[in-house]
């Protein structure tokens, strides 16, 4: 059987041989897992959700060793190769300049030949002279019902001009060197030809990188490689989508029915560990140092140093092995020894004055509330999503570190709500549904025909947040109660009884009521900690504000790079945390 007999079908001389490859040894053991949970839980904080998280995208998130995939299948190298070859091939053959002066011709034949009525003269030239598509559509739409075979007309031209455009955008893309012309149906096919291969190659290329097989265009490659690449690249695919299906579940994703992806607490501690581990890693670095003393117990832990036991004393710090020796000396003294005399043989009589009890040193507990500015500003540049970390990483570093410590996290907009660690990942800022310059809004709460829904959503009410704090911190018994709060500015809402005020620009009015629940903060012994985050709107006054509340308070306000607030909120926790303990 010849060639000829099957033209697709390439010259004889190449051999194509693959090794098959075990599915238990891909990827190779030593390989760590890729971070699926954190990946799912970055497209929460953005999104708000996990709706919109495709399987693809989640497969960004696989970073495997691109040698475990060598010899898996069909080289990577070699499929570039082959497409570097035909671009090459193309650039060489072709010249753009006979596509070109056909594609401006035949836009001009097309407005020369158009049905222009008389009132639309004057604009048509224009427009044609400017040769913009847009200015054509409105026209179009202008006469679409009015004059049909102008409309048509109108619709000639502008297709006509879409071709010129992709010519010259080929000619402007790519250089070509041959010699053959091209018409303009030729040159759009060899446009869409030359952009499919560069994508495929960028594919390919990133395939080389970090493995991402499964993005790659198995259709549009279909058209420059033989049947049996695709077969074996289809089955590397499927292998890396039950990897990822496999680690998604160890990690804590699961697919609903429906194919959408949900976070189980598995996931929420796998990404908090994840956090922890990055952040203090950059704290090490910076040579700053992190002693890690683990505190455990109720409250107290245990010393080296020992006392004879008093009445009152918890026999749970009892030092048994150096209380059963005092016994044993004690009762050595008589002779012969107890334990070998008659019916208390084998038994030790241990008594008070034998107790040894461990000195133990006190380890109160922190109370701790986080506000989260959701109003509308901390949209810009991601701030939401900063905030949304350190959360995160606060709850991952108490529960692992200091699991006696008590954490309370705020949403805070026109209103503050608390909410729990599982419901932060979904927070997102509010709307804004007010663009006027002046805002002055006043509403009764009270009333029960008004609603919070009713209400725009998107300003910042420190003062109510401030007191839903207090009202929480209030009922922790310990002496270290703080509160953390991350915002871009000044506050825009407060309420005054069961009044709600909405101003802006920010009164004098609301930072006065702002105050005042500062300060009612400050006389609890609870200490306000400010960590305001840079935002396109922030001026000088809100960073003024900010220092105001803390020397009014005794507090502390802290300038931070938004991308590093999880950094910054967890170093100065765990200052403070050395010093309580210390």
């Amino acid at each position: 059987m010849s060639n000829k007999d099957h033209p697709s079908r390439p010259l004889g001389g190449l051999i194509h041989a693959y090794q098959k490859f075990d599915p238990k040894r891909f990827p190779s053991p030593s390989q760590p897992e890729p971070d699926i949970a954190s990946a799912a839980f970055d497209h929460m904080m953005r999104f708000g959700s996990l709706r919109r998280l495709t399987p693809e995208e989640l497969a960004n998130a696989i970073m495997l060793d691109p040698s475990q995939i060598a010899g898996l299948g069909p080289s990577l190298e070699s499929l570039i190769e082959m497409l570097e070859e035909r671009k090459r091939k193309i650039l060489e053959t072709y010249e753009t300049s006979e596509a070109i002066k056909e594609a401006e011709k035949e836009y001009m034949d097309a407005a020369m030949q158009a049905r222009v009525p008389k009132r639309f003269q004057k604009p048509f030239m224009r427009i044609i002279r400017d040769q913009q598509i847009r200015d054509l559509e409105r026209l179009w739409y202008g006469v679409e019902r009015s004059d049909p075979p102008f409309a048509a007309d109108l619709l000639n031209i502008t297709e006509r001009l879409g071709d010129k455009y992709q010519v010259e955008e080929l000619d402007a893309n790519y250089d070509f060197t041959g010699r053959v012309p091209m018409d303009v149906p030729r040159a759009l096919e060899v446009k869409e030809e030359l952009e499919t291969i560069d994508q495929l190659l960028e594919q390919l290329r990133e395939a080389m990188e970090n493995a991402q097989v499964a993005l790659i265009d198995m259709e549009a490659l279909a058209q420059f490689v033989q049947e049996a690449d695709i077969e074996q690249l289809q089955g590397l695919q499927q292998q890396v989508e039950n990897y990822m299906r496999e680690m998604a579940e160890r990690q804590g994703l699961e697919i609903d029915d429906a194919g959408n992806y949900q976070l189980t607490p598995q996931a929420y501690r796998t990404f908090q560990g994840k956090l922890l581990q990055e952040i203090f890693a950059d704290l090490e670095a910076s040579r700053s140092g992190r002693h890690e003393g683990k505190v455990t117990g109720e409250g107290a832990v245990e010393l080296p140093r020992t006392k004879a036991y008093e009445f009152g004393d918890s026999p749970t710090h009892m030092d048994v092995p150096q209380s059963m020796i005092n016994a044993m000396l004690r009762e050595c003294a008589n002779n012969p020894p107890p334990w070998e005399a008659g019916a208390n043989k084998g038994r030790i009589n241990l008594r008070s004055e034998d107790i040894e009890i461990h000195q133990t040193r006190n380890t109160p507990k922190c109370a701790t509330s986080i506000i989260m500015d959701m109003s509308g500003s901390m949209r810009y540049d991601g701030l939401f999503i900063d905030a949304k970390r350190m959360a995160l990483a606060m709850d991952g570093l108490i529960r692992r570190e200091y699991p006696g410590d008590y954490l309370q996290f705020l949403e805070m907009a026109t209103f503050a709500k608390p909410k729990h660690i599982s419901e932060v990942p979904q927070l997102m800022p509010k709307p804004v549904t007010i663009y006027d310059p002046v805002v002055r809004l006043r509403v009764d709460m009270s009333r029960e025909d008004v609603t919070e829904s009713m209400i725009p959503p998107h300003f910042t009410n420190i003062q109510h947040s401030f007191r839903l704090a207090r009202q929480f911190l209030g009922a922790q018994d310990t002496p270290n109660r703080q509160i953390i709060l991350i915002t871009d500015g000044l506050p825009t809402a407060h309420f005054d009884d069961s009044m709600l005020y909405l101003l802006y620009p920010p009164d004098p009015l609301t930072e006065e009521a702002t105050m005042r629940e500062a300060m009612a903060c400050a006389r609890e012994q609870i200490t306000i900690n400010v960590f305001l985050v840079p935002s396109w709107s922030q001026s000088e006054e809100d960073v003024r504000f900010a220092q105001r509340m803390a020397q009014a308070t005794s507090g502390r306000v802290f300038f931070t790079g938004g991308h590093d607030l999880d950094r910054y909120v967890l170093w100065d926790y765990v200052n403070n945390r050395r010093k309580i303990i210390g």
